[in-house]
């Protein structure tokens, strides 16, 4: 088992910028890949970004890329994900996930993690 715990949401601005966090427990989490996905009300859980194993491959959707980045640190069993220059689309609660141990690639697919987060809300004002 792995225990996911999201911290970092908030509300800010457009043009803002927050810092999610996602502290592991449990199972070694450097066997685990690790991704972001997040979901705004009344639509469908939507891919963020992803982290391989190793830290060395990443994947990110083309509605983020070049505004977010994913990080993990080893030391502390912590994964980040860095959000600037936000927009009000980015509005949803973000999930922290874990999958594919012992892999080495960034899945993109939800149904790769075998572990959720409680969720933390972000919320972006115009």
């Amino acid at each position: 088992q792995v225990q996911l715990v999201e911290s970092g949401g908030g509300a800010v601005q457009a043009g803002g910028s927050l810092r999610l966090s996602c502290a592991a427990s449990g199972r070694t989490f450097n066997i685990f890949a690790m991704g972001w996905f997040r979901q705004a009300p009344g639509k469908e859980r939507e891919f963020v970004q992803a982290i391989s194993r190793s830290g060395g491959s990443t994947s990110s959707s083309s509605s983020v890329k070049g505004r977010f980045t994913i990080s993990r640190d080893h030391a502390n069993n912590t994964m980040y994900l860095q959000m600037n220059s936000l927009k009000p689309e980015d509005t949803a609660v973000y999930y922290c996930a874990a999958g594919r141990p012992h892999s080495d690639y960034a899945p993109r697919s939800w149904n790769e993690y075998d572990y959720w987060g409680q969720g933390t809300q972000v919320t972006v004002s115009s």
